[in-house]
């Protein structure tokens, strides 16, 4: 009873929190908006409507960003299309537990931009009609965005539902340096100890030694910080190549000879946990990395005092990006080496959708299919030219002025800190894809996988049968990967480990994961 009563209480609060951050974004939902029909919804050209129109985005705010109403992109949008919108912000940290209590609660806002809701998220709150389906709005109101989806196919593919319906629009982004992080190591340090570039993973491991021990920073303390990666299992992610594992369909998946194989109780895997748990007893990997936050993950990029990260881009450490070099994936001890991270080119999925509260989902359409066009997306990610940026050759670039203070880039755009719903293409990406990103990126490109599959759309049943088994098979996961890292249990628990998965039923979501890829195939 305690227990249910506390749980209640954390869900009021939080609820009572969001309502209070709309509240202090405007007022109520589309306050002193005009009535609008389809009719007053200009289909090309701007304004998108004559007489302006409100409305409340849920998005999720990183630690580099500046509040979103500051943000030129939405100020000068805002006089452009005659819509305001007024943004419920959250922190990354704790952003999911916030967006699910917005679907449980029902109080909803009209759109939900940089949300990062998942297939099985699309497919429970799409089903259960509190998100409106966007096709026929895409065929009508978006042409930007359905000229992508007729250019890349596997974009309507990769996001509409068995049942035909489209209930979420992904970032999308053709530029392939910006689907994959990179692996940048201290090449300084390096220098100093006399010391190659690994090439394998007993290199890595030598090379972290010599980072921790070897006084690379020259300071006479032993305060360097050898290894890092984002918190909690994203080393995994980072390291799973190099160990033969793949992240096929959008989650533990390797696919050979058409059979598709969940690898989280595999040899493989038990080799790979026991590497990273060398790494994490020997004190060579973050001891921080389960519980820094995003902020503080990034300054240790730009700290200078890292010897080991993974991150797509160098903005995080533009001040010393001298200092790092990318290199290729790790070839593993059984000689694999798989850059297992690239993701498709519907990226980032979720990355915007329509709620069933929205009175003007026509003007809303119109309002994001901006941001899929190159002009829209320089908008975004550039902010004012003259002011921001100017324009060489064709292609925006910051101006060097505004760069000298690197926080100034974070602090304009809503795309710094990853998940925004935009076209990234090679016209907007001088920034993320400088000649130094492109070198690390040519260093992965020979172990890229040929085929990339994205996570499938199951079917509502299905996909309620998937959220179910994964509900508990990925908390188990993470929970008993982690300890199995930190070594708060031994290898010798790994039977153990393997048949409770079994319990929990991974071999029939494995299943489910394999009648998805074979109709993908037909």
């Amino acid at each position: 009873m305690r227990k249910r009563w506390g749980r209640n209480m954390i869900m009021m609060m939080i609820t009572s929190s969001l309502m209070l951050a709309g509240c202090n974004s405007g007022g109520t939902n589309n306050e002193a908006s005009p009535e609008v029909s389809k009719n007053d919804v200009h289909t090309t050209g701007f304004p998108i409507v004559d007489e302006p129109v409100n409305l409340k985005m849920f998005t999720r705010i990183a630690p580099v960003n500046g509040p979103f109403k500051e943000m030129p992109v939405f100020q000068d949008y805002e006089k452009l299309s005659h819509v305001k919108v007024e943004f419920i912000e959250a922190q990354t940290d704790g952003f999911q537990e916030k967006k699910n209590l917005l679907f449980a609660s029902n109080e909803l806002p009209d759109a939900l931009f940089r949300s990062g809701i998942s297939p099985l998220e699309a497919i429970r709150y799409g089903s259960a009609g509190q998100l409106i389906p966007l096709e026929g709005l895409i065929d009508e109101y978006a042409p930007n965005l359905k000229k992508l989806m007729e250019q890349y196919p596997e974009i309507r593919s990769g996001i509409t539902t068995p049942e035909g319906h489209i209930y979420t629009i992904p970032g999308i982004v053709t530029l392939s340096a910006a689907r994959t992080d990179k692996k940048w190591i201290n090449q300084m340090w390096l220098d100093k100890l006399n010391l190659k570039v690994p090439e394998t993973t007993e290199e890595l491991y030598n090379v972290l030694l010599a980072f921790r021990d070897g006084d690379p920073n020259g300071n006479g303390k032993q305060d360097e910080l050898p290894m890092t990666a984002r918190v909690g299992l994203a080393v995994v992610n980072a390291m799973s190549g190099s160990f033969g594992l793949d992240s096929q369909l959008g989650y533990n998946i390797n696919i050979e000879n058409d059979k598709v194989s969940i690898w989280m109780g595999s040899d493989q895997n038990k080799e790979m946990l026991m590497y990273l748990n060398k790494l994490y007893k020997e004190k060579l990997l973050d001891q921080e990395i389960f519980s820094h936050t995003e902020a503080q993950y990034l300054a240790k990029q730009g700290s200078g005092n890292t010897g080991f990260f993974f991150d797509q881009t160098n903005n995080n450490f533009l001040s010393i990006k001298d200092q790092y070099t990318g290199i290729a994936p790790l070839e593993g001890p059984q000689g694999d080496r798989l850059q297992s991270q690239a993701l498709p080119i519907a990226r980032d999925f979720g990355a915007f959708a329509i709620t069933s509260v929205n009175k003007y989902p026509e003007v809303t359409m119109r309002w994001i299919d901006y941001f899929y066009s190159d002009e829209g997306s320089t908008l975004l990610r550039f902010g004012r030219e003259g002011e921001h940026y100017e324009m060489k050759d064709g292609i925006p670039y910051y101006k060097e002025d505004f760069l000298k203070e690197i926080s100034n880039q974070a602090k304009i755009t809503p795309y710094a800190g990853g998940g925004a719903p935009h076209l990234i293409s090679e016209q907007v990406a001088s920034f993320i894809n400088p000649p130094q990103v492109q070198e690390a990126q040519q260093k992965l490109d020979p172990f890229m996988p040929k085929v990339r599959y994205a996570a499938p759309m199951f079917d509502e049943q299905t996909a309620q049968e998937v959220n179910i088994l994964r509900n508990d098979i990925d908390k188990y996961y993470e929970e008993q990967s982690t300890k199995f890292i930190v070594g708060a249990i031994g290898f010798d628990k790994w039977e153990q480990f393997q048949t409770t998965l079994k319990k929990m039923r991974v071999e029939e979501l494995e299943k489910l994961y394999q009648d998805a890829f074979d109709k993908m195939q037909k």
